[in-house]
């Protein structure tokens, strides 16, 4: 069995490759991938919002839709009984901790688990600013998992923002 810490950064890695693919659109750099309880990915997204037009492209949220379609193509597939949006005994790895609006879809998707790499200190909920993924009045709670390759996580961003503030 492979420890959790391990399975963990590999998997950042995963989320990691998505927040690269962000910067062709000129989004923030901020992947997210779903992983089923069988360690396969079940979603994967990056930040879209300059892409799509859409305040809502989070990579968590891309990400979590896509491992709601995929299951409920899956049950389809062999006729087993799945509620799709559920999305149980499944991990969230994203590369910087949710913000309230992404860690509100963690809660109501039941998503168990939440790997993170960079803290946000300006707009994180899961533990910086707010906590809602272990806010106790919420029918759901979450175990957090924090700073997985959180250097390399940071950095990403560090070099997106620095790029940004040199231009005219």
């Amino acid at each position: 069995m492979i420890p959790a810490e391990k399975k963990y950064a590999e998997w950042m890695g995963l989320a990691l490759d998505e927040a690269r693919r962000a910067l062709a659109t000129d989004d923030v750099p901020i992947g997210a991938v779903v992983i089923g309880p069988d360690g396969a990915v079940l979603g994967s997204g990056r930040n879209q919002r300059e892409a799509l037009g859409d305040p809502t492209a989070h990579a968590e949220v891309v990400a979590i839709r896509q491992a709601a379609d995929r299951l409920r193509g899956l049950s389809a597939e062999d006729g087993s009984p799945h509620d799709g949006w559920r999305l149980a005994e499944c991990t969230l790895v994203v590369t910087l901790e949710p913000c309230a609006m992404c860690a509100g879809a963690v809660v109501l998707a039941r998503i168990p688990r939440v790997v993170f790499g960079a803290w946000d200190e300006k707009a994180g909920a899961a533990g910086s600013v707010f906590d809602v993924l272990r806010e106790r009045r919420l029918n759901h709670w979450v175990e957090v998992y924090a700073g997985v390759r959180e250097a390399e996580c940071g950095a990403l961003l560090r070099e997106f923002f620095a790029g940004h503030r040199t231009q005219p």
